[in-house]
Formats: C-alpha cells, sequence, structure tokens
C-alpha cells in the first residue's frame, strides 16, 4: 500500500498496454455473443454414419443429446424412414415413463402462506379452523375451472357411490357437478339463515341428492358455466357468515335423514368439494392432488366418527353381522373394537367400537387391526372403492373387519 501519492509508470490517459517496468494490466472483460447483439451460431449437424445415429435415437427421444447430435439425427430422421419410425416409437414410450404434472400448486402452499401473512397481522375476524378445509378445497376447485372452455364445462362426468351395498352411478357433465355441489352446500347456507340456492325449487326431501335431482329437473337447459358463479359467491358467503356467528360449529345442519353439527358439515362439504374436483379433472384428463395433510386427517377423523353410527344402521337393516361375541355395553363404556391405522399423509388411529355407537374404543377390547393409505381410505368412503378391492392390511376378526370396511363405503352418496 502507498501511503501517499507517487508516480507508479501511468500517464494519467489509462492506456491499455502496459510500458516498460510497469506490472501486469487486469484485461478488460470480453464482450458475449449476447450482449453484442448479434444472433447465436446455430448447432450444425456432425457428419455421422448410419449405424451411429442408429443407436442415438434412444438418446434422442430423451433430450440427451448435445446440440450438434440432435441436429444430426433430426436432420437424418428427414431422409430415412426406417429410423423416423423408430424415433416416433421412442418418442411415445418416453411419454408413457413420464407421470403427468400437475400445473397447480402445492395444495398445502395456500395454508402456508395464509399462515404466515397470519401471523404477522392476525385477521378482526378469523375464520374459524373448522372452516377452513371448505375454504381452501372451494378455492382450489375454482382454480381449476377457471380456465375451462365450453368443451370443458359440458364434458360427461359420472358420479360414483356405493348404495345397497353395490355401486351406483349417475351421468352428468362438469357444469352438472358443479349445480350438485351448489344444492347440497345449499343446506349449510340455509342453516346459517343465507338463501337457498334451490329458489322456488321444491325438493321431496331435504337429501343432497333429492335437492340435486329437482335442480337438475327445474333446468330448461343444461347447466353451463354460468353455475360456476353463483356456487362460488355462496361458498364466500358461508365462510364469511360462519366467521361472524362466533359459533364454535354446534348448530345443526339438516341433509334429511340425518343431521351434523355445522364443524362436521363444512368438513363434510370440503370433502364433498375435494371428491368432486377429482371426478371433474379425471373428465378433463388434468392431474389433480389430494388436500393438506392437516386437512387431510379431519376428513378422515369425521369419517372414522361417524362409523359407529353407520354400523349400527347397518346391522339393524340386516347388513351386518352382529358378532360371534357381541360385548355390548352402556354408553361411554369401552366395547369391543377394531384398530383404523390410517398411514401416509393425514394419517393416524382410531379405535371404531363394533357393537354400539355409544362405546368407547379400547385397546384392550382390541379384536382386529386393519391398515389402509389415508387417500384410499377417503376413496373407500366417497365409493370409488368398492371395499372388497380396498387394498388394506388385515389382522383379526375377518367379519369385523369386513362390516367396518363396507359401513366406510356405505358413508358415500351422490
Amino acid at each position: 500500500m502507498k501511503a501517499h501519492d507517487e508516480d507508479d509508470g501511468h500517464d494519467g490517459h489509462g492506456d491499455d498496454q502496459a510500458g516498460p517496468g510497469t506490472g501486469a494490466r487486469i484485461p478488460l472483460p470480453r464482450a458475449s455473443v449476447e450482449d453484442g447483439g448479434h444472433v447465436l451460431p446455430e448447432a450444425a449437424p456432425v457428419a455421422l454414419e448410419h449405424h451411429v445415429l442408429t443407436s442415438l435415437l434412444g438418446a434422442w427421444a430423451l433430450a440427451a443429446c448435445s446440440a450438434q447430435e440432435t441436429a444430426a439425427v433430426e436432420d437424418h430422421l428427414g431422409q430415412c424412414e426406417g429410423c423416423a419410425e423408430e424415433a416416433l416409437r421412442l418418442r411415445e414410450a418416453v411419454t408413457l415413463l413420464q407421470r403427468p404434472e400437475s400445473l397447480d400448486l402445492d395444495p398445502a402452499l395456500r395454508t402456508r402462506v395464509l399462515d404466515g401473512c397470519l401471523e404477522r397481522r392476525p385477521p378482526r375476524i378469523p375464520v374459524p379452523e373448522w372452516a377452513t378445509p371448505y375454504d381452501a378445497e372451494t378455492a382450489r376447485l375454482d382454480a381449476l375451472l377457471q380456465d375451462f372452455g365450453d368443451a370443458e364445462w359440458h364434458a360427461p362426468v359420472r358420479l360414483r357411490w356405493f348404495e345397497d351395498d353395490g355401486t351406483a352411478s349417475r351421468r352428468t357433465t362438469v357444469a352438472g357437478v358443479i349445480a350438485h355441489l351448489l344444492t347440497v352446500d345449499g343446506t349449510v347456507a340455509v342453516a346459517l339463515g343465507l338463501d337457498d340456492p334451490m329458489g322456488d325449487i321444491t325438493a321431496p326431501s331435504r337429501a343432497p341428492a333429492a335437492r340435486t335431482e329437482a335442480y337438475w329437473r327445474a333446468s330448461h337447459y343444461p347447466p353451463t358455466r354460468a353455475v360456476r358463479a353463483p356456487w362460488r359467491g355462496q361458498g364466500h358467503s358461508i365462510v364469511r357468515t360462519v366467521a361472524f356467528t362466533g359459533d364454535a360449529g354446534g348448530m345443526p345442519v339438516s341433509y334429511g335423514d340425518f343431521e351434523l353439527p355445522l364443524r362436521d358439515a363444512m368438513l363434510d362439504r370440503a370433502f364433498e368439494c375435494w371428491v368432486h374436483a377429482e371426478d371433474i379433472a379425471e373428465a378433463v384428463d388434468y392431474p389433480y392432488e389430494p388436500p393438506s395433510a392437516r386437512h387431510l386427517n379431519g376428513m378422515i377423523d369425521l369419517a372414522a366418527r361417524m362409523l359407529p353410527g353407520v354400523l349400527a344402521a347397518r346391522r339393524r337393516a340386516g347388513l351386518a353381522a352382529p358378532g360371534d361375541r357381541p360385548h355390548l355395553v352402556a354408553a361411554g363404556e369401552p366395547g369391543r373394537s377394531l384398530r383404523l391405522e390410517i398411514e401416509g399423509s393425514g394419517g393416524g388411529e382410531w379405535l371404531i367400537p363394533l357393537d354400539s355407537p355409544g362405546a368407547v374404543g379400547s385397546a384392550d377390547h382390541e379384536v382386529a387391526h386393519v391398515a389402509l393409505d389415508g387417500v384410499e381410505f377417503c376413496r373407500l368412503a366417497a365409493g370409488h372403492v368398492p371395499p372388497a378391492e380396498a387394498a388394506a392390511g388385515q389382522v383379526g376378526d375377518r367379519e369385523a373387519i369386513r362390516d367396518v370396511l363396507f359401513a366406510a363405503a356405505s358413508l358415500s352418496r351422490m
């Protein structure tokens, strides 16, 4: 380091060349082709023999060739019919190996972003935790719908569920599915004091299927994209209203032949929204991801809590066996139980009382153990997987296992 200015051999004009007796100078950076505004040179095909080009077809199909090799192969494909046919077969095979990737964001991303925002600035009127799965699933389905054209809105969709120990289905369109969600979400809207989307249409009962069929029949034309706005508007109104009610979610919501507390009805609507979003995505050949783990866990928990009541109803109808050694107990007491183990995202363990809906599941009275993947269990509960085909790990009382799997499928409806 110099303590003061000295003559260091420079003349003060910034010459690029170092004079005699001076140190080496650092050269200026060279301008790249991109910075100079010049067109990049195209990769010229290299001269390769036929057998070499044939051996490169696999790499070309996988996009693993260099620029020069790619140019040589593609130049050759325009001249050799045999290699062109082989290249086409290889390219089609590669597409079969690739898993279709969804352009949608990770389902958990919306939750993480909202959580981060709420940590910085809590809302003046927060949405209850039990309403967030419905808020998230309706938003995800709406995002799927936003770019649909007329062809997609009228794409055929087959709704599937489990009824009378067999599969049932109903054919509709994408717009018809949204109309179905609109009318059934309307049961929650009515319970909250909001307008019924049915309007002047009268249904024979409050059952979801009856309301949907009545709405479809009353339409002069098949539902179109116009149904999206009232469905989404109703969803916003439901979420906004439950945030203002201050209710803990205990308000009853009638489904015709049964009731659910509001907190469970919101989970039920979130579950159906996801299931039908998958139906729509399948109809238009688009990948769709399951809900976030936290929301999926809530949906599975609701199904597990409903199983004892469904088992009892099936037993009264003669569809479920009473068991060789029924352990009938008073409400609130431990009884004969099945351990339901749900693996993967949103999983956990639940002890399902088998003989009385009022009994408490007990590890000491466990007679069977069933293990299922979380998404597989949800599809079973949606009636999309027959109970006999559910890929389950099963140990213990076979009759109890069968009854629980069939009860899970019986949770489904149109």
